[in-house]
């Protein structure tokens, strides 16, 4: 009760939420985007292969009005049909330097896999959720409509994937992922959140929330999904609807924020920089506490409803990458397994 206290503390009323220990939120705003004044179809803009393995692509979001940037891992076999892994970034969107492709190894470790691993650029600050409203600085976001509806198809025909998809976020997209999978049935094979909150609709959710979109971001939260005592947070309180998950594997990974191997001086991404260390060990270690928290609930909720779920409970570690990279690579074996390749 008390570290769940301190957490809550943390999270309403601090601006630097994950900014040193979990790399995962950048340190500028994007500019608003101009809003689309007629919607035209979603298509693809490019696909341009920049190395044997990598491809990037543009796609033509009809709902925000804009192109949107993709990351994309390709299979060595790429003439081969292979499934989707939408892996997405935390809440610099990919927008700064706190991505996948700059804080992992993740192109080595997918080298060897079957599978396209698609990246989107874009959507700091955003939840990849459709706002209610545009907002004066972070413009429209209508993410999930364009990850859910436009997207897919797109990817489907121009990768030469087999339909099989999954998904998985950190931080920030470890809420996204769950929302993602209950707007669109069936889309997923399996979800998975690294270190995500799955609480919104809760006052500690919404202060991690508040934190991160406004605080942050400087969005307004009632733009995304209307008053915080409202009904849209509670429609998107995937915690509120875990019964909506039946049918798809759920695989949920947390540390206790206790510091670990990776939290040291000599860790690559600590690089010997003892503010870097304070920073993830102190905050990145309240919030991993606050996240378990939210990790159990979820868990709860889910096995009550049935739902297949699997829980990887680390005994150390902060909110930050290495520890990700870890739970991607821990979670894969089965996500291949769900996705049909290897």
């Amino acid at each position: 009760m008390v570290l769940t206290s301190v957490c809550a503390t943390v999270l309403a009323g601090s601006a630097v939420v994950g900014a040193g220990a979990s790399h995962a939120e950048p340190t500028d705003t994007p500019e608003a985007s101009t809003p689309a004044t007629a919607q035209l179809p979603a298509r693809l803009v490019s696909l341009t292969k920049v190395s044997p393995l990598e491809s990037m692509a543009e796609v033509y979001s009809g709902a925000m009005g804009k192109n949107i940037q993709l990351n994309i891992l390709r299979p060595a076999a790429a003439d081969t049909p292979a499934p989707i892994l939408y892996l997405l970034n935390g809440a610099g969107g990919g927008e700064d330097s706190a991505t996948w492709r700059a804080k992992t190894d993740y192109q080595k470790f997918f080298a060897d896999k079957h599978v396209n691993v698609v990246t989107p650029i874009g959507g700091a600050f955003s939840y990849y959720t459709d706002w209610q409203r545009d907002d004066p600085v972070l413009g429209r976001n209508k993410w999930q409509t364009f990850l859910t509806e436009e997207l897919p198809p797109i990817l489907d025909k121009a990768l030469n994937a087999t339909g099989a998809n999954a998904i998985a976020g950190i931080s920030m997209s470890g809420t996204s992922v769950f929302n993602l999978a209950i707007a669109k049935p069936k889309l997923y094979r399996s979800v998975a959140a690294y270190s995500g909150c799955a609480r919104t609709s809760d006052p500690l959710g919404q202060a991690y929330i508040r934190t991160v979109i406004g605080d942050r971001g400087r969005g307004d939260i009632t733009n995304m999904w209307g008053p915080t005592d409202g009904p849209g947070w509670r429609e998107n309180d995937p915690y509120l609807h875990a019964s909506a998950l039946k049918g798809v594997k759920v695989y949920m990974t947390s540390g206790t924020g206790l510091p670990g191997r990776y939290d040291t001086l000599d860790a690559p991404l600590i690089d010997g920089n003892p503010a870097v260390l304070l920073d993830q060990v102190v905050m990145g270690g309240l919030i991993e506490a606050a996240v378990r928290g939210c990790t159990t609930q979820m868990e709860q909720a889910l096995k009550t409803a049935g739902v297949d779920t699997t829980i990887v409970s680390r005994p150390l570690g902060t909110h930050s990458w290495e520890y990700w990279e870890q739970d991607l690579q821990t979670t894969w074996p089965m996500i291949a397994k769900d996705l049909g390749t290897k």
